[in-house]
């Protein structure tokens, strides 16, 4: 292939472009906002399911506590009535009478148990209340740390993404003084040789592979037309000559 040698001089600018270009894209997915916001998230879900089971929890035992409350009531409300009764004097069979102070003596271990049943309900609750409003509040604070990590690196993203515009739109100024064919035959290379497509000749050394080259390659190199596209006998990617090319 034959190219001005202007335009094979404008393949380093180039490739310095998509060099920064590359470097920008590398920094923009390892920004170290990343790591932090995907801990935080882990962090959220772990304690939004502690939430979750806690509030559970605490309606479970809301309820359960209605249920108790309600039971204590009704054996209460039937001893008042059976005390009523037998303070009243309107029982006066001795076997009636018998029946109904053995029932009172069985309501009262009946409302005992129920209350321990109900305490025993009332410092679940408690505890998981306290659960509830801990997970709530760690979870709160959680959630102010992700968003302004969020917010940082979104700004932190905004800034590299305005330096990849200004970088692209460089490249292609650069890409408009270039031939088609060059550029085709650039970006072909710069995809099989790790994004670096072209590299000037110093001092007999590539600057893509960083090896000099030997003597008989370097007089071939040198026995070519300014106009010949040269590729490094090394690495095989575009050679560019520089006047310190040592040729």
């Amino acid at each position: 292939m034959k190219a001005d040698p202007t335009a094979q001089a404008a393949l380093l600018d180039l490739q310095a472009q998509d060099s920064t270009l590359a470097q920008l894209a590398h920094r923009r997915s390892t920004l170290p906002e990343h790591a932090r916001i995907a801990e935080l998230q882990a962090t959220v879900h772990d304690l939004d399911g502690t939430r979750i089971e806690a509030d559970t929890a605490v309606s479970d035992l809301t309820r359960d506590q209605k249920k108790a409350d309600a039971e204590v009531e009704q054996v209460k409300t039937r001893r008042t009535r059976d005390e009523e009764r037998l303070n009243s004097g309107a029982v006066s069979n001795p076997k009636d009478l018998a029946s109904l102070q053995h029932e009172l003596v069985a309501l009262e271990r009946r409302i005992s148990t129920l209350e321990d049943a109900e305490l025993e309900v009332m410092e679940a609750l408690e505890q998981a209340q306290t659960s509830l409003s801990t997970a709530e509040s760690e979870l709160a604070v959680i959630q102010v740390d992700l968003e302004q990590t969020v917010s940082a690196r979104d700004q932190a993203v905004a800034v590299i993404d305005e330096q990849v515009a200004d970088a692209q739109a460089d490249r292609d100024r650069l890409t408009a003084t270039v031939p088609d064919d060059l550029i085709a035959l650039y970006d072909k290379v710069r995809a099989q040789y790790g994004g670096l497509g072209a590299a000037a000749l110093r001092a007999r050394r590539c600057e893509g592979c960083r090896l000099e080259l030997n003597g008989a390659d370097l007089r071939e190199l040198a026995a070519q037309p300014e106009d010949d596209v040269l590729r490094c006998p090394e690495c095989s990617r575009i050679l560019v000559r520089t006047p310190e090319s040592g040729l």
